[in-house]
């Protein structure tokens, strides 16, 4: 995990529609919970991003904002937003090249670890979660996030 109150490295990633998605133009609207997912449709990131979902009127309502990035394509990615109705971006990092500059690369490469963070619009990281398998953590990380009023 990247420390916190360090600066959050900047990046641009195809979006689920294959746009460019960048990670400041992102914070110019406001602060942003960022989290990194191993894949689309399997149980745990599915029941993490339905979780984001069902909390999503309460985070905007707050002034944040969410982004999701898994390995996976563009297309899978609209796929699994449709499915489950996700009213935020799944961005696609296939080269892995965002997610290991945010230290989410599971062990030997093989995998994506799960990890949250929080960043402010000045882009510098003001909490952070890693719990591979324990998605009531990102749940109580994604509460604990609104109550923060950044």
């Amino acid at each position: 995990m990247l420390p916190t109150d360090t600066q959050a490295p900047d990046f641009t990633l195809p979006d689920d529609q294959d746009r460019p998605c960048r990670l400041h133009a992102v914070l110019k609207k406001g602060p942003l919970i960022l989290y990194f997912y191993p894949a689309d449709f399997t149980p745990g990131c599915t029941t993490e991003a339905c979780t984001l979902r069902d909390m999503h009127e309460e985070l905007v309502a707050t002034g944040l904002r969410v982004l999701g990035v898994s390995p996976q394509s563009p297309e899978s990615h609209r796929r699994f937003r449709q499915k489950y109705q996700l009213p935020f971006n799944l961005l696609s990092d296939p080269d892995k090249r965002v997610i290991k500059a945010y230290d989410c690369d599971g062990p030997l490469g093989i995998s994506v670890r799960r990890a949250s963070y929080l960043i402010d619009p000045s882009a510098k990281i003001r909490a952070s979660l890693l719990a591979d398998f324990r998605i009531t953590e990102h749940t109580k990380f994604f509460k604990q996030s609104i109550d923060l009023k950044l």
